[in-house]
């Protein structure tokens, strides 16, 4: 099964690169938030990609949107495909609403240092690890890039919200975790712990992010806890945590984790996601080429781009006429200016985005005399580069050819005159079923305008 490390289109900006989630704007009212399979512990990301992984968080954090819709509207919009959320813009509130119903995990490691209050919480003396809490407890933490526990006092002190915001989040954290633990208790399942992040919405405090995921959740087999709660089995990503913790050295974690690792990692995620759902979960062979797919379906993106980089504002009316044309196919088409010597480190943010888009890509040149641009463009994109120099006349071809046509090894441009052709080249490398029909059909055109034209000559 192949993994979904990262993703970018050029049609959709992205905005935001988390840890696990990358967003993109959509429009002023509506991002697209992209689960990748990336896995993160700690406050870091490991450099081990669980495959299938994205699919399971962002489809199980849709169906509790749709189970907890009525304790609190929340920003999604629809799931796109497997790995894919469409959802409201929302302002986040930069806190993280953690609900605890048992004494485990970083709490328990601080208690067993002689700690007994987190996040200004007091928590009683005489607890064993994995004990229930009489009452679940509600303990924040800012999001920062070391998220931080903080206490109710301090967050309004330190301006991290309103006390009637912080009051509703409140109040919705208690609700979502008490029918959470409802829920999962019917399918064996305990809920341990979890966390709520929340935004605004048209002056309205909505659920973001997630919910109730292996990602943001702690589980336990119920059947397990009843056994023996000391060593009760994990349905969550912990299991990744206790490998790191164990193999920690000179203070630092490994950022690799063995076969053995992640296969059980993947068992785990598949299983929760069918014990909450009663489904399992839907994979694809290739999750970026399906989530293309679903987002042209959507009318949110064309099924192929073309990008026109030229050297100078000069060479805007050489650009165009290929843009005219590569446009009439329903391709997406974007004019950039860029120079190999002024800016070429504006190459490698172009590349950064290319490189990685889920749709088919190809680039056009447009420079003249010493032809650096599609060089420069065809030693970092890995997507197709064809150079189409705006030449003034035949004397300007003859002298500056060579610089289009002679490329340094492993910068494999191609060189075409005519921007009809090089617009046409362009298209036919992009590979689409779509275009190689409406292609061909224009081929069988010509062909029959030629033997048309040939009879009546002879006639």
């Amino acid at each position: 099964m192949r993994h979904m490390k990262e993703i970018s289109s050029p049609q959709i900006k992205k905005i935001h690169t988390g840890k696990v989630r990358d967003s993109f704007r959509v429009d002023a009212k509506r991002r697209l938030i992209v689960a990748t399979d990336r896995l993160s512990s700690f406050d870091f990301v490991l450099n081990t990609r669980i495959p299938g992984k994205g699919a399971v968080l962002n489809s199980l954090a849709a169906w509790w949107f749709e189970q907890t819709r009525d304790i609190v509207d929340n920003h999604l919009i629809k799931a796109i495909g497997t790995n894919a959320s469409l959802v409201h813009e929302a302002e986040p509130v930069k806190i993280e609403m953690i609900v605890r119903g048992y004494i485990t995990g970083s709490a328990w490691r601080k208690y067993q240092k002689g700690l007994r209050d987190v996040s200004g919480v007091p928590i009683p003396d005489g607890m064993k690890k994995n004990d229930a809490f009489a009452t679940p407890i509600l303990t924040p933490t800012t999001k920062e890039d070391s998220d931080r526990e903080i206490s109710r006092e301090q967050l309004l002190k330190e301006g991290w919200t309103t006390e009637d915001i912080y009051s509703q989040m409140e109040k919705y954290a208690v609700k979502l975790f008490d029918r959470g633990s409802k829920l999962l208790k019917k399918r064996g399942i305990i809920l341990v712990d979890t966390k709520y992040e929340f935004g605004i919405n048209d002056g309205n405090v909505i659920l973001i992010d997630e919910i109730h995921t292996s990602d943001s959740s702690r589980f336990w087999s119920a059947e397990d806890y009843e056994k023996n709660p000391d060593t009760v089995e994990q349905l969550d990503k912990e299991f990744v945590r206790n490998y790191l913790m164990k193999n920690k050295k000179d203070g630092k974690y490994p950022m690799d984790l063995p076969i053995e690792i992640v296969a059980e990692t993947v068992r785990r995620y598949e299983g929760i996601y069918r014990m909450i759902t009663g489904k399992d979960i839907l994979y694809v062979c290739r999750p970026e080429h399906y989530l293309a797919a679903c987002l042209e379906d959507e009318g949110l993106m064309k099924d192929g781009f073309v990008a026109i980089v030229m050297g100078s504002e000069s060479d805007m009316a050489h650009a165009k006429k290929m843009k005219d044309i590569i446009e009439k196919y329903d391709i997406t088409c974007d004019l950039r200016i860029m120079s190999a010597h002024k800016n070429g480190e504006a190459i490698l943010g172009l590349a950064k985005e290319y490189n990685h888009a889920i749709e088919p890509v190809a680039v056009i040149a447009v420079a003249g005399r010493s032809n650096g641009l599609g060089g420069a463009l065809a030693a970092n994109l890995s997507c197709p580069v064809i150079s189409c120099p705006p030449f003034a006349d035949k004397v300007d071809m003859m002298v500056n050819i060579n610089s289009s046509l002679i490329m340094p090894s492993n910068t494999p441009a191609a060189t075409v005159i005519d921007p009809k052709n090089a617009a046409h080249l362009a298209l036919r490398s992009l590979n689409l079923h779509r275009l190689k029909n409406v292609l061909s059909d224009e081929i069988v055109e010509i062909k029959r305008g030629l033997i048309e034209a040939d009879k009546n000559v002879r006639m």
